[in-house]
Formats: structure tokens, sequence, C-alpha cells
């Protein structure tokens, strides 16, 4: 009898573990332990096992939520329309939120991130004085004012470029995109790519302005290092730097990782670009896989955010401070420190970065929250603090983290959670003194206008 009572006591658990499987939890949710210790004992082939089959039902609910956008979001075409709206309160800050479609393919969340074909499915936009031109992960773009956000459709229009016909007169096939960038009346967008050689990644630059009709693309800068397989720790971040520079990020492959801490290469390094020399400088290394990456130039300070194994998230303070000199190329620790684990629940890192010779990260995140883009907003700036903003994929979240005036730590944290989405890109507009925002899922953009 005891034991039948104890089989359907740990029966009940697992029902109720399952039910909150997607639960984001720690340190980025509502720092559930018990959620934590269950996923310990629990193998997650049972866990999963239990959730299709017994949770069948809101689960087929769920898919015909999304079957019903997805459907309401073709029949609307280029109309860009509005399908979502709420008001957002924080302790501090007020947001009104609105959602908008975009005309793009949904990344395939049932077929995991890592699947090759969800490799198209990540978006990036830009705001270039009164437009906002988005780039799609299969490489088309479509523009809008930005003042639509103050109506119920954005009114989208297509924009033709050369990228297909440059690549495959280059040899190149395309394996979608990891940035764009407006800088000084050019774009410049980060490509994966495979040719004879395996997979790469280039930067192409175009001119641009408000009234460009057509994008003609150039190569700007080349790689030049080859991985025999597709590889999703690609980076791929472009940030404007100073001294007539930009900024790139460079993931590490697990085929290559033994060459991160080696300065011959460019496996899981930050470097600068000259637009006009085309010569580049590396400026950290020891990254895994930097998706966030911005300059500070208040500060000459390089924030770049970046994914762990299994936990381990980081965002990295690179403090710059050159008078005219060579910049010391900082050391973050990949593959030697890391805060996660490896998937199959090794443990081969140490965890102290500074023991070893290492930058600490400046904040980590165990469990992941799938990071990505970040954005600061200087005090001064609309009544603003020194506001640092984190989007992540895994955990569906804005986080805000108010920094101390020198950088050296954080004074609050706060978060903006949006259910069932991955937050991609982001980016601040004055004139609207609003955030935007990508999301995945759908795919669409965001508003978060600040409010009083």
């Amino acid at each position: 009898m005891i034991k039948k009572i104890l089989i359907v006591i740990f029966f009940i658990i697992v029902l109720i573990f399952v039910s909150l499987w997607n639960l984001v939890t720690d340190g980025y949710d509502k720092q559930n332990r018990f959620i934590l210790f269950l996923k310990d004992i629990i193998p997650r082939s049972l866990a999963v096992s239990v959730r299709d089959t017994f949770f069948i039902i809101p689960e087929l609910k769920y898919q015909n939520k999304l079957l019903k956008t997805q459907v309401k979001k073709y029949e609307q075409g280029l109309d860009g329309k509005q399908f979502n709206e709420k008001l957002i309160s924080l302790k501090d800050i007020n947001f009104k939120f609105k959602e908008f479609y975009l005309p793009f393919k949904q990344l395939d969340i049932k077929a995991g991130w890592n699947k090759l074909s969800n490799t198209f499915r990540a978006h990036y936009f830009e705001i270039i004085d009164d437009k906002v031109l988005v780039l799609s992960g299969e490489g088309s773009f479509i523009t809008f004012d930005k003042m639509n956000f103050n109506i119920d459709k954005l009114n989208q229009k297509k924009i033709n470029s050369n990228l297909e016909i440059l690549l495959n007169e280059s040899g190149y096939e395309f394996f979608g995109v990891r940035d764009i960038l407006y800088s000084d009346e050019k774009i410049y967008i980060s490509v994966i790519l495979k040719n004879f050689n395996g997979f790469t990644m280039n930067i192409y630059q175009a001119d641009y302005n408000a009234k460009t009709e057509f994008i003609n693309f150039s190569v700007f800068f080349k790689k030049n290092e080859y991985t025999k397989k597709y590889t999703i720790q690609t980076g791929g971040r472009l940030a404007n730097f100073k001294d007539n520079k930009i900024l790139f990020s460079l993931g590490a492959s697990e085929e290559l990782k033994s060459k991160v801490q080696n300065e011959d290469n460019l496996e899981g390094k930050i470097i600068s670009i000259d637009k006009t020399t085309n010569d580049y400088e590396i400026l950290s290394k020891g990254h895994r896989n930097p998706q966030g990456l911005i300059y500070i130039n208040t500060k000459d300070i390089i924030i770049n955010s970046e994914h762990g194994p299994l936990g381990g998230d980081e965002i990295n303070l690179n403090n710059i401070n050159n008078t005219n000199q060579k910049i010391k190329v900082k050391n973050f620790g990949w593959p030697i420190s890391s805060y996660g684990i490896e998937y199959d629940g090794s443990d081969p890192y140490q965890k102290s970065h500074q023991k070893f010779g290492f930058e600490e990260p400046f904040k980590y995140f165990s469990p992941s929250i799938g990071i990505s883009q970040i954005l600061f907003l200087k005090k001064g700036d609309k009544n603003f603090k020194n506001l640092l903003f984190v989007t992540s994929l895994r955990a569906s979240s804005i986080y805000i983290l108010e920094l101390s005036e020198n950088f050296d730590e954080i004074i609050s944290e706060d978060r903006i959670y949006f259910n069932e989405q991955r937050i991609r890109d982001l980016n601040y507009d004055k004139d609207l003194n609003s955030l935007l925002l990508i999301f995945e899922n759908t795919p669409s953009i965001g508003i978060l206008k600040f409010i009083n």
C-alpha cells in the first residue's frame, strides 16, 4: 500500500514538473530552486514523454494558435498590421507595448534551435533616419516609416539587392545572416557562407540612405578561415567603434576550439576593422559565441554578451582606455574557464577566470537565458539612469540592469517577460522614445514606448 502511495506521489510530482517544464527559473525568473531540483532527479526523457502524452491537448491548442497567427500574417502581406497591444509596468519604468507582423518565415521551435533550416530565421534591423530597415534571415530587405508605429500598420516595402547574385558569382552558398549595421551612409551585413573550403563568414557593405531603391553590395571583409561542419557558434555581431572603425564578433566552433586562445586566427575573437583600409585588430579573445555587442564612447568600453555551453551565459566588459597605443588584448577565458558545463553533464571547465589570468564576466547567468543583443542608455537620456538592456532567446525576456557610474557594479535589476517569444535584436529610437525589438517566433517587430 505504501509503495502504491509513493508511486502516485512520484507520478503527481512528475506531472507538476512537466507542466512547469518551460517555466524559466533561477536567475531569470522566480528563483525556483524546487524546479531545478526536480530537473536534476527526473530524467528529461521521462518528463518529455509524460508531457507529450498527458499534455497533448494543451499542446495542440498552442499549435493551433500558432497556425492561426501564421495564417493572419500571410494574409496581411506587407501591411505589417498591429496584432498585440498592452501596458507593461515595472518598479521604475512603464511602457506601452505594440507588436506588428513581419513578412518572414517562422522559426521552427519544435525542430530545435540548432536545426540547419533555423539559421535562416534570425532577423535583424537598423533605424536609419526616419526609416526602419529590416534584414530577414534569408537575406531579403523590407523598409517602412518609423512613425508608422503610431498607427495600426507599418506599410512595409520590399527593397531588392544584388546579394544573391554576388554570392553565386563568388562561388558561395548562402547560410543566413548574423547582423546589420548602419554607419556613415553605408550598411554592413555579416553573412554565413559555404564554399569548397567549408563554412565561413564575410561582411558585405553597400551605400545606403532613406531614398535607396536597390542595394548594391560589395565585399568588405573576409574571415578566410573555415570549418568543415556548420556551427551555430558563429557570433557575427557588428557595432560602431571609434577612429573610423567598426567592431565584429566571431564565435568559436567546437571544431576549432583548440585555436581560440591563439592570436594567429579569428576563432572566438572580437576585432575592430578600419572602414577605409579593411585592416583589423584583435581586441579580445576567449569568447564562445558573442551574440550581443556595443561600444560606449563616453566610457571607452566594449560590452559583449555571449552564450555559454549549458549555463554560463556572460556579459563581458572590455575597458579600452588606450592613449593612441596598441590596445591590450583582453582574454575572457573560453574554452578554459566557464560557469557552464557540457550538454552531456561533464564539466571540463575551471570556474574561476581571474585565478587563471582571464577576465571575470561582469555578470553570468546559470541556467542560461539564451543571451542575445544588448543596449545601453546613458544617464541623462530622457531621465534614464545607466541602464543596460539585455535580451534573451530562451528566457523570452529583456533584463534591465542599472549600473553604477563607473560600471563596476549592478545597482538594481528588473525584467520584462514576453510569453513564448525569442528576442533576437534590439535598438532605441530617440524620436519615438522607444525600444524596438524583433521576435523570432511569429516573427514580428515590437515597440516599447517609455511612458510616465
